[in-house]
């Protein structure tokens, strides 16, 4: 029996906000809604739970977001009911009043499959989908005002460590590379002798590609929690559809993640603040930072200004000349 093809997306007006959800079978029926506040994973789980709920017979779910199509394809879903709903790093799964009734749907059928599909990319029924939840997003409140802070769930607890430094034009390229291999192995060392220390430890970081992406990874190889800070929502909406995909696959494991902004900024210069803004926020929260950097750049001598004003000695310098990565 030929299956059924529907698109799902999820919009968020903020993060959180004022969110959409939306499914669309090509040529076919479609759906949206919309709730607030609340956040972008939120409704793209929305999105895919309503059409999977909505439609009978076999159905492949076509969907931009990783953290939707992993939980299947990957089967992070196992792991969350075998771990008593905690994910791999042994903190409650996010957003568990959603997957909960829409993970036992799915076992329930047996005739779901789950494709990633590059958002954005001329891709006809995506672009429909993004357009409905958009479109129910915009229904669903008053966007809140540029520039104010979102209230986090509670203060972050733990030994915080934030990772921070070079992007990858410091560190070898955009694509794996043996400079960032060896940043990477520095990071797993020097994190992993902090925890003998500290069994609380969590890693602190924002995402940026490169160095702040190594620290989260470094995190999953130690297995150790890790919270994320981001500037304003969605910083990753201009990367190439890989890149975006290891953003989500990392904010997705994620304890913790604050979002310091509520809407994009609307220039150049206005970001720059907004980014300024995150170090400084980060520096206030963490304990201990490492800071990857060749002594050199000069946006990371302000930086480490920034940290070393807030931690005094507790600030860790890697530099990535010295991390003995091979050609």
């Amino acid at each position: 029996m030929t299956s059924t093809v529907v698109y799902t997306d999820g919009a968020c007006k903020g993060n959180p906000g004022p969110g959409g959800w939306a499914w669309v079978v090509p040529d076919g029926p479609s759906a949206s809604g919309a709730e607030s506040p609340t956040t972008n994973q939120r409704m793209e789980i929305r999105a895919a739970y309503e059409a999977v709920r909505s439609l009978d017979g076999p159905l492949e779910v076509r969907s931009d977001s990783t953290y939707v199509v992993k939980c299947f394809t990957d089967r992070w879903w196992a792991g969350w009911l075998a771990r008593g709903w905690r994910n791999s790093q042994r903190q409650p799964v996010a957003n568990r009043d959603l997957w909960e009734p829409f993970i036992e749907l799915v076992r329930g059928r047996d005739d779901v499959r789950f494709v990633w599909v590059k958002g954005h990319a001329g891709d006809r029924w995506n672009d429909v989908a993004d357009q409905l939840a958009v479109a129910a997003a915009t229904t669903a409140g008053t966007s809140t005002t540029a520039g104010t802070t979102a209230a986090p769930e509670g203060e972050p607890t733990g030994h915080l460590v934030a990772v921070l430094g070079h992007q990858p034009p410091e560190l070898g390229g955009f694509d794996p590379n043996p400079v960032a291999a060896a940043v990477l192995d520095r990071l797993v060392a020097v994190l992993g002798a902090q925890a003998t220390m500290h069994d609380d430890l969590v890693v602190l970081t924002g995402l940026r590609l490169g160095a702040e992406t190594l620290g989260a990874e470094a995190a999953r190889r130690l297995g150790l929690p890790y919270d994320v800070v981001l500037p304003y929502p969605d910083p990753d909406a201009r990367w190439p559809a890989e890149r975006r995909a290891r953003f989500a696959d990392l904010l997705a494991g994620a304890r913790r993640v604050d979002v310091l902004r509520r809407t994009a900024p609307e220039d150049t210069a206005a970001a720059a603040a907004a980014l300024g803004r995150r170090d400084t926020a980060i520096a206030r929260r963490a304990a201990e930072a490492i800071l990857v950097w060749d002594g050199r750049d000069e946006r990371l001598t302000r930086l480490h200004r920034t940290l070393t004003d807030h931690l005094g000695d507790d600030v860790w310098i890697v530099d990535p000349a010295e991390c003995g990565a091979t050609s």
